[in-house]
This record gives structure tokens, sequence and C-alpha cells, in this order.
């Protein structure tokens, strides 16, 4: 099965939408044939973005928040819109002290490129992260051999 629609999500603006929203997006690549270090890496990029909307953001009409994926080719793409918040997105410089204030630098890390836009409505935060496709091959005697295609 390959995902060719933008999955969108709307959840309560609560910790526990993390979570379940990381459980849907990882079932998703999975059914798409991504790779396992892929899916972590896109799966810690969306936590990341997600937990810092529902810490730095307020929420959407409701008190909701949308997350969204999109599988292209070679990358995932991943979004989360919030109400919007006091300050914009931005790479931190935590000291080595620090508890937090890195998230955005794994994103940068992990990512092809990240961004965010900003409206009335509120903030969307987005990554693209890179992936590669587990594909499916048949030997001479007719059984599955996995094999991974370059990135």
């Amino acid at each position: 099965m390959e995902v060719t629609e933008a999955s969108v999500l709307m959840l309560p603006f609560a910790a526990s939408s993390v979570g379940v929203a990381r459980q849907r997006l990882v079932s998703d690549l999975i059914a798409d044939g991504i790779g396992d270090s892929a899916v972590c890496d896109v799966a810690l990029v969306f936590s990341e973005l997600l937990s810092n909307a529902l810490r730095h953001a307020g929420p959407l009409p409701g008190a909701q928040i949308r997350v969204a994926w999109r599988l292209d080719p070679d990358s995932v793409q991943v979004s989360v819109r919030d109400g919007g918040g006091q300050t914009q997105p931005e790479l931190g410089q935590p000291t080595q002290a620090a508890t937090g204030g890195r998230g955005l630098r794994i994103v940068e890390k992990l990512s092809q490129g990240w961004g965010t836009s900003r409206d009335d409505e509120g903030t969307t935060v987005w990554a693209r992260v890179p992936v590669s496709r587990l594909t499916t091959d048949r030997t001479p005697a007719g059984l599955p051999v996995v094999a991974r295609e370059s990135r």
C-alpha cells in the first residue's frame, strides 16, 4: 500500500495526543514499507514538533491541534498546526546544564529541511525527513527476499 494522500488528524490539545499521533504515523510508514531507522527518525521529529507545540503554543479552536504527514518517494513531510504562541519556533542555544531547548536541533539534524508559517489562525511547523523503502523481490525459488533501496 502506498499512501499518496496526506494523513490529517485533529486531536485534543493535550500531551496524550503525542502517543496517539505517533502510533498512527508509524503504522502508516510501516504499511508503506519505510525502513526501520527511517521510521524512528520520522517519529522522533514528529514527536518533537508536536511536543513543542503543546509546550509553547495555544490550541486551535475547539481546544485541538492539527497534525499531518505526507509520504513522498524519498521523504516524509510532517506538520503540526497550533493556535500560535508568544514566540516563533527557533533553534535554541541551550547550555550544557539546560534540561530543554534541544528539540529543534534534533529536528534540524534529522531533516532535509524544516520551517514555520504563521497566519491569523495559528502557526504551522513542518519538517521533511529522508526515508528509504524496503522492497520485496522474489528469488528463483519464489521465496520473498527483502532488500533495502539505497537513499
